[in-house]
């Protein structure tokens, strides 16, 4: 019998929804096919667009700003998000966790997560959550893209505990977005983390550079997922 792909749960940036992020990550999905599949879900809360785009998100891309686009939480009162905001609310935060104890119950258990820019945010917090024992999901591994420490006012109570998971943690030199240093402290409140670093700005890259430590990261984790159902089976 063919071994069990590792099953990943994929989570959206800003702005985006799952369609959207399945095909920007149609190259990072074929790099690692062999040992991982993956299963993407859109965020609870739309984004109600404003005449000027950079006031409201991070992504002005054509092809986002004529789809649906969504959103994990809102981090003002006028439900717009951006990263780099220090302070403020987390508008429908909790409608966002109840949807991922949904999806895991659902379509789960998945092995471990995937997130980009504001869904690598939620990745981070999900760790923390998920440590201390405050959400009803469990994953083994985490993988951000352009990820960041959340600056919401409610969230400033996490990060203050190392995060005892491996993850992956990938960001962009010129990231004009979210800076580099920002993907950086999110990466430092872990205890085994990876970093990728491109000299891209605001994306998931899958180039030849990047191919062999997705690889070997995701590898590693089938690898250890194989020894688990072999221990459990005998």
């Amino acid at each position: 019998m063919e071994p069990e792909k590792l099953k990943i749960l994929a989570i959206h940036g800003y702005r985006q929804n799952a369609e959207v992020f399945k095909q920007k990550t149609g190259s990072f999905r074929k790099m690692v096919q062999r040992w991982a599949q993956f299963y993407y879900i859109t965020a609870p809360h739309k984004v109600v667009l404003v005449e000027d785009m950079s006031k409201a998100g991070e992504v002005t891309e054509k092809d986002e700003e004529q789809s649906d686009q969504y959103g994990w939480w809102f981090n003002r009162d006028d439900y717009t998000f951006r990263g780099i905001r220090k302070g403020g609310p987390a508008i429908g935060f909790d409608m966002s966790i109840k949807l991922i104890e949904e999806t895991f119950e659902k379509y789960g258990p998945f092995d471990g997560l995937l997130g980009f820019s504001q869904g690598a945010c939620f990745v981070g917090l999900l760790c923390d959550l998920q440590q201390r024992g405050l959400v009803n999901i469990n994953f083994n591994f985490a993988i951000m893209a352009s990820g960041f420490k959340s600056g919401s006012l409610p969230h400033l109570k996490y990060y203050d505990e190392l995060i005892d998971l491996p993850v992956l943690n990938i960001y962009g030199e010129s990231d004009d977005i979210i800076p580099k240093e920002m993907s950086e402290a999110l990466g430092n409140v872990f205890t085994c983390a990876t970093t990728v670093v491109h000299p891209g700005k605001h994306y998931l890259p899958a180039a030849s550079p990047q191919k062999q430590f997705y690889q070997e990261f995701i590898k590693e984790h089938y690898n250890e997922k194989q020894d688990r159902e072999r221990c459990e089976t005998s």
